[in-house]
């Protein structure tokens, strides 16, 4: 081979096969495309707030709905700020991972959240 195969976005091993027209990893199974390989290594994926400012670790935010948390009587109120947030890849869309005054730390969706 005179070109290297990219490492897994998965689980990063360097142990990456072509099959067909896919690239594979022996490691993890993760099957990908070379042009979505490619695609993802030009940019970082950029999170958004509800009303479209790009967020970034370290910022300030206002939740922007009341929203209900279990085991809680009574939830985050609309305009409860965050500070410090750090941005993750969370799972079912919980992008922000955060500590709130009262509630403790959680995790919340960029999509109730406004920059200040």
């Amino acid at each position: 081979m005179s070109d290297t195969l990219p490492p897994c976005p998965a689980c990063s091993s360097a142990y990456t096969y072509e099959m067909g027209a896919l690239l594979v990893c022996p490691e993890c199974g993760h099957e990908w495309s070379p042009s979505a390989a490619s695609a993802e290594a030009g940019g970082d994926k950029v999170i958004k707030d509800a009303v479209g400012n790009v967020l970034a670790d370290g910022d300030t935010v206002t939740v922007v709905k009341t929203l209900k948390v279990k085991g809680s009587p009574t939830g985050i109120k609309a305009g409860t700020k965050v500070r410090n947030i750090r941005l993750v890849d969370g799972v079912d869309g919980h992008d922000i991972d955060c500590k709130i005054d009262g509630f403790g730390a959680m995790q919340l969706k960029s999509s109730v959240v406004k920059k200040v």
